[in-house]
């Protein structure tokens, strides 16, 4: 039985909040860097960047696919730092994502880098995980890893596990100085959705992920004076913000049902008031296309959108359907919003 009904207007977003703080965290910041930021910030709440993760950069099957059936590229390549970590390596793990990235900025593109960082091996299961695969295959989930606790290692800098995680930022660093010496700004988007608790950094709670967070952003920053970097923080909770001085922009990983498109509107607004200054809003990880008009609509034109790959973009040679329709992919990348490889290679090249 209903007794009552309220009915309130929408929270819909002013445009106030798309005059976003393009100042970079920090003040060494290359030009290309600036450059990637005042582009970014100026087509802010006017056009959504495309995106796509990958593996296998412009000849890998996401980006093929999208190509053959929109006739054009997204402007943004998602990548992963993640077979660089020493654990990894120490298992035969190898990557090519510091050429895909390379390559992909000549062309003209916008990279954006995560890092599932595979914890250090001494913290890693040993044997097989539930599914049957080695646990060293996901030694990025806090279920494969044991011992470790972030909160007691974050206390203890002068410890050989503290250092270890040293160790770990260090090796990152230097493929992440090869995008630097040729001119390429990053995107970087490490330590995401750690508020979930599925990462180990993310397994502790939020004081100790945030010293996390501040470790990583003074060495790579400071001591390894890596000015190429805008810093991308995907937490996906308040309480896990680490400051607006380690953070240029925010983003958040959304994967609703198969074949829903509405704006995630909600949740942009959620994120909008993490910080009580405007920083940039991002998709960074999504399972579904949003419908362009209806973020339009609703005042929340998300900054960029960079959808999962597999089985989220393709089956076999072709876009999938699973998660988007063909045509809601040729719909989007058809928008007169939405910002393609053609579009930035103009700017960028």
């Amino acid at each position: 039985r209903l007794d009552c009904l309220d009915v309130s207007a929408a929270d819909v977003r002013t445009d106030d909040l798309y005059k976003a703080d393009t100042k970079l965290s920090n003040p060494n910041a290359s030009k290309s860097a600036k450059k990637l930021m005042k582009f970014i910030g100026d087509n802010y709440g006017k056009n959504v960047i495309s995106g796509q993760q990958c593996d296998g950069g412009l000849n890998s099957k996401e980006f093929k696919a999208i190509k053959k059936a929109t006739g054009k590229t997204p402007a943004i390549m998602g990548l992963d730092l993640m077979d660089y970590s020493p654990s990894r390596v120490k298992m035969g793990a190898s990557s090519k994502t510091v050429e895909e990235a390379i390559e992909f900025h000549k062309a003209g593109g916008i990279v954006t880098i995560c890092w599932h960082w595979g914890a250090p091996e001494k913290f890693v299961n040993s044997g097989k995980d539930k599914d049957g695969n080695p646990a060293w295959w996901g030694n990025f989930y806090t279920e494969n890893v044991h011992g470790m606790k972030l909160s007691k290692i974050m206390s203890n800098p002068n410890s050989a596990d503290y250092k270890l995680l040293v160790r770990d930022i260090d090796a990152i660093a230097e493929k992440l100085k090869i995008l630097q010496k040729n001119d390429v700004p990053v995107l970087f988007r490490p330590l995401h959705e750690a508020s979930g608790g599925w990462f180990w950094w993310g397994s502790d709670g939020a004081d100790a992920y945030k010293k996390l967070w501040k470790l990583v952003y003074n060495r790579l920053t400071k001591t390894h004076k890596l000015n190429n970097l805008i810093w991308v923080w995907n937490g996906q909770s308040k309480s896990w913000y680490p400051g607006d001085k380690y953070v240029d922009i925010i983003g958040e990983d959304i994967y609703p049902d198969q074949h829903q498109y509405g704006a995630q509107s909600s949740k942009f607004l959620e994120a909008s008031k993490y910080t009580s200054t405007n920083k940039i809003i991002a998709l960074t990880e999504n399972g579904c296309l949003f419908d362009i008009d209806k973020a339009k609509q609703a005042g929340t034109m998300w900054s960029w959108f960079c959808v999962w790959g597999g089985e989220f973009c393709v089956k076999g040679n072709s876009l999938s359907g699973e998660y988007t329709e063909v045509e809601m992919w040729k719909r989007v990348y058809g928008h007169k919003n939405v910002l393609t490889l053609e579009d930035t290679k103009k700017y960028f090249k």
